[in-house]
């Protein structure tokens, strides 16, 4: 579980990022579940932008997708979801 601080730290590391994942109309999938575990592996944070189109609530996506990566929520602004996972291998991140 993320402190307050080191959620602010995180947004303000995700605030340059670009989203990589979008999530359409047929919502959540494990195909992408898995394409987001190796990318938070490698990235540790990353952003997931969820379409207009999109039926699911962005508060059940965002839940979903922090429950099958095993990630933390960092911080949902307007449709884009930005994730946190620590790297078993490839550690960038030093939270305060």
């Amino acid at each position: 579980m993320l402190t307050g601080k080191q959620k602010r730290y995180l947004r303000s590391q995700a605030n340059q990022l670009k989203p990589i994942f979008q999530v359409g109309k047929i919502g959540v999938n494990e195909n992408m579940i898995e394409q987001i575990k190796e990318a938070l592996e490698k990235r540790e944070l990353l952003k997931v932008s969820i379409l207009q189109n999109c039926l699911e609530e962005k508060d059940d996506v965002a839940a979903r997708l922090a429950e099958g990566t095993e990630a933390e929520v960092v911080q949902i602004i307007g449709n884009i979801i930005v994730l946190y996972k620590e790297s078993e291998e490839n550690k960038h991140i030093q939270l305060p």
